[in-house]
């Protein structure tokens, strides 16, 4: 677990190993979620990017009877 301080202008820096695991670009947008007393950053990711993400997903399910 990685520690970080919050600056007077209340920025933090995001550590070296996270940023790179996360491939995390200078200037990209991040959606912030306060959830359950923690703050969750989320990074926006391009639609291409997620393209063929949900290969192999199960979509075998009972419908509900006033569903096509």
């Amino acid at each position: 677990m990685h520690s970080v301080t919050v600056s007077p202008k209340f920025q933090v820096v995001i550590p070296a190993t996270i940023r790179n695991s996360m491939q995390l670009r200078p200037g990209q947008k991040m959606q912030i979620i306060e959830y359950d007393g923690r703050i969750e950053l989320i990074p926006e990711r391009p639609i291409s990017e997620l393209r063929g993400f949900l290969k192999g997903i199960n979509t075998e399910f009972e419908r509900g009877e006033d569903r096509v």
